[in-house]
């Protein structure tokens, strides 16, 4: 399925097959799990994608060929391929170990080739292996809902001012969040999820996969929160989170876009709260996360989709009549 321009359905194609460079790997797609992201591609809200596209950046697939120089994975080997696909190594940031802020970056389904398809190439330093347990429908989400999740979680949680985070607030209860809230039930933190006014079925979701109390993002939770993620990519949310937080509490951005901020008082940041994103992932980021994913298994709630009904599950992601995660499956 091809973007030819942002704003356009994508239309069904035969390409041709492609080729694995230097380095890349051939994968036979199995599933692709559709992220709000994708969404930004294909609706113009991140600028200059690689078109004609294919978008998609939560596959998994099995290895079929191996370029020159690749060697990680053996043919036949399960693999996932997440959003960041490349980085140069040279850069600043790469020289720091903040290569999710690489200058001259690629990514999956934005800038490379990505997973609506039957085949597609990877570089196989960005590829990561799948904990058994998982099959590719349920294993797609892991490489994106999970692994952006899970590095906003990370970075929510080791937050140093007024001691441990137990109360995390998770606005948007979409495919990050519910698996986000069984890591963090799991780690013996109690979750709040806010959801859109009036969405009973996202809030007894929330309440089914951990969450001791659900409401609207409009609500005051209950408690002081310790920290909160926003999912939701609605500007709005960041004043609601911050003065649901504590003093020194965090309020994390975890999406690659979101709506303009409105203006709020000094006093909703002051006493030390934070407000901060996160940008892309890392390779540590995604083994972590995998490498949890082993050791608690996740309930990863999925609709699935037939490739060439790519068009339909983005309309699902926009409108939210998704629990879950919609995957693509060839």
């Amino acid at each position: 399925m091809v973007l030819e321009a942002p704003g356009r359905p994508l239309r069904p194609a035969e390409l041709a097959r492609p080729e694995p460079g230097s380095g890349e790997v051939l994968l036979q797609v199995e599933a692709c799990a559709v992220c709000r992201t994708d969404l930004h591609v294909v609706d113009g809200e991140l600028p200059h994608p690689a078109v004609p596209l294919v978008p998609g950046h939560e596959i998994v697939g099995r290895v079929i060929e191996c370029g020159d120089s690749a060697h990680r994975f053996a043919i036949g080997t399960r693999v996932g391929v997440p959003w960041l696909g490349w980085t140069c190594g040279s850069c600043r940031f790469c020289r720091a170990a903040a290569e999710n802020l690489c200058e001259r970056a690629g990514f999956t389904g934005y800038t490379r080739p990505g997973g609506y398809a039957e085949l597609t190439v990877a570089d196989e330093r960005f590829c990561f292996r799948l904990p058994d347990g998982y099959d590719a429908l349920h294993a797609a989400p892991l490489l994106c809902a999970g692994l952006i999740g899970h590095r906003a979680y990370r970075v929510a949680t080791e937050h140093p001012f007024g001691g441990d985070v137990v109360r995390l607030g998770l606005y948007g209860f979409g495919a990050a969040a519910h698996l986000l809230a069984q890591v963090a039930a799991a780690d013996g933190r109690r979750v709040l999820a806010f959801t859109r006014k009036g969405d009973g079925p996202a809030q007894a979701h929330a309440r089914a996969l951990g969450a001791e109390w659900a409401g609207s993002s409009d609500q005051a939770p209950p408690e002081a929160l310790d920290a909160a993620i926003i999912f939701a990519p609605v500007g709005a949310l960041v004043p609601a989170a911050l003065r649901a937080v504590r003093p020194g509490g965090v309020v994390v951005c975890a999406g690659i876009h979101m709506t303009d901020i409105p203006s709020f008082p000094y006093a909703a940041l002051w006493q030390e709260r934070v407000v901060r994103s996160v940008a892309n992932l890392t390779r540590e980021d995604g083994e972590l996360f995998l490498e949890q994913a082993a050791r608690v298994p996740l309930r990863v709630d999925v609709t699935r989709y037939a490739l060439a009904a790519a068009n339909e599950a983005l309309a699902a992601v926009r409108h939210g009549s998704i629990q879950g995660a919609a995957v693509l499956v060839p």
